[in-house]
C-alpha cells in the first residue's frame, strides 16, 4: 500500500547498538508543568519499546510549543514507562556519546534551534550526525518542511515508525471508502477545512458542517452571526453553498444572558448572541446519518468546548460508539473531547494528526511522506 520503508523492515539483530534518531511528536497539552493528555505520548510507545529493545541507542526528538517551550515536563512523565534520560540542548553530543545499548534520550524542544523551522541544512546536518539510522513516528507534524522532518530524513538511512504507518494505511481508506459515507467536519478555521470539503465531497454521501466554520457560510448567506467567532481569511464559498451532499446547521445553541443555553434557528439569532453549539435538529440529523453509513470520518468538534458546550460532540462519540460503520476521528480538539469522555474504543482509528490529517486527505501527501518515498 505504501512505498516507503518501515520500521519493522529493518532486523532487530542489525539494531543492537546502533545509535536510532527518533522524530517524535510530543507536542502535548500542559497545565502547571504537567501532562494533561498522554494521547500522542502513549501511541509513541510501541515504536520507542521496539527500539528500545533491539539494544539500540534510542534518541528522541520533538518539538513543543514555541522556541520558549521545554520538553522536561514531558521526559517526567515518560518515566512512568520507562526509564529517559533528558537534555536540556537541542544538540547534546555528549549526551550521545555516552549512551548505552537500550538506553533513551530525550532531547530539548527543537524549535530552540532557529534552525528547525526553517529546514537550515547545516542544523539538519549536525542532527543526523547525532544518529546512524532515522525513524519518522511524527506523521501528524510531517506537513511542515522542517529540519527533522525533511532534511535529516535525506541524510540518513530513513523508516516510518510503527504509528506513522498505521495513521498512513488508516487514513488513506478515506479515500476507497464505502458507501454510505459520512462526513462530520467542525472547528474553527474554515481556511484549513475547506480543501477536505472540496476532495471529500464527489465521492461522500454527507458532509455535515458544524462548529465556527460555519458561521462565515451563514455570513455570505445574509444571515446574522451576532458576536460569534468568524474566519475572515476564507472568501470563495460559492461552490461550497453549491454542493446538495454538503448540510449546514438546521438549529444552534447560542449562550443566554444568564450564562444557560437557548436553541435558535439561524434566522432567530441576534446580533449579541454567540453561537456555540449545534442544536438538538442538527444533532438528530448527523446521527441518522451515521447509523445508515458504512464509513464514517469526523475532525473538529461542532462546539464551544473551551467554554464547555460539548453537548453535540459527545453526543456523535456516543453514535458512532454504536454504530457498525468503519470510523476515523482526528484533529486536537476533537481527541480532547474524546479523551475527556474516555471513549477511545467508541473508534475504529483516532489519528494523533490534525492539520497533517487534513492535508493528507486534501493532498493524499505530505512533504514527511515524499521524503521518505525518495529513499
Amino acid at each position: 500500500m505504501n512505498d516507503f520503508k518501515k520500521i519493522t523492515d529493518l532486523k532487530p539483530a542489525n539494531l543492537i547498538g546502533k545509535r536510532v534518531l527518533v522524530r517524535v511528536d510530543f507536542n502535548v497539552p500542559l497545565e502547571k508543568g504537567q501532562v494533561v493528555d498522554d494521547f500522542r505520548i502513549q501511541r509513541s510507545l510501541p515504536t520507542i519499546k521496539f527500539l528500545q529493545e533491539t539494544g539500540a541507542k534510542v534518541i528522541l526528538i520533538s518539538h513543543m510549543g514555541s522556541g520558549e517551550d521545554t520538553l522536561k515536563p514531558v521526559a517526567l512523565y515518560l518515566n512512568k514507562y520507562l526509564p529517559i534520560i533528558f537534555s536540556n540542548k537541542v544538540l547534546d553530543f555528549e549526551a550521545v556519546k555516552d549512551l548505552n545499548n537500550g538506553e533513551v534520550l530525550l532531547l530539548e524542544n527543537l524549535r530552540q534551534h532557529e534552525g528547525e523551522a526553517s529546514n537550515n541544512e547545516a542544523f539538519a546536518k549536525e542532527l543526523a550526525s547525532l544518529g546512524e539510522i532515522y525513524i519518522n513516528e511524527a506523521f501528524s507534524a510531517s506537513h511542515r518542511a522542517h529540519a527533522s522532518i525533511v532534511g535529516v530524513s535525506r541524510l540518513l538511512p530513513s523508516y516510518a515508525g510503527l504509528l506513522f504507518v498505521e495513521e498512513y494505511e488508516n487514513l488513506s481508506k478515506v479515500f476507497n471508502a464505502p458507501k454510505p459515507f459520512t462526513v462530520i467536519i467542525g472547528g474553527a478555521k474554515f481556511s484549513t477545512k475547506l480543501p477536505v470539503i472540496k476532495k471529500l465531497a464527489p465521492f461522500s454521501d454527507n458532509i455535515f458542517l458544524g462548529g465556527a466554520l460555519v458561521h462565515v457560510l451563514w455570513k455570505k448567506m445574509g444571515y446574522e452571526v451576532g458576536q460569534s467567532l468568524v474566519d475572515e481569511s476564507v472568501t470563495d464559498l460559492d461552490d461550497i453553498l453549491k454542493l446538495k451532499n454538503v448540510h449546514l446547521p438546521q438549529d444552534v445553541v447560542v449562550q443566554g444572558e444568564d450564562g444557560g443555553k437557548l436553541n435558535k434557528l439561524p434566522d432567530q439569532v441576534g446580533s449579541e448572541d454567540v453561537i456555540s453549539d449545534a442544536g438538538p435538529k442538527t444533532v438528530g440529523a448527523i446521527i441518522k446519518s451515521i447509523k445508515e453509513a458504512k464509513f464514517t470520518f469526523w475532525n473538529g468538534p461542532l462546539g464551544f468546548i473551551e467554554k464547555g458546550f460539548m453537548g453535540s460532540s459527545q453526543e456523535i462519540v456516543e453514535a458512532i460508539g454504536k454504530s457498525d460503520a468503519y470510523s476515523i476521528v482526528g484533529g486536537g480538539d476533537t481527541v480532547g473531547v474524546i479523551n475527556s469522555l474516555k471513549a477511545f474504543d467508541n473508534f475504529d482509528f483516532v489519528s494523533t494528526a490534525g492539520g497533517a490529517s487534513l492535508e493528507f486527505i486534501a493532498s493524499g501527501t505530505l512533504v514527511g511522506i515524499e521524503v521518505l518515498k525518495n529513499k
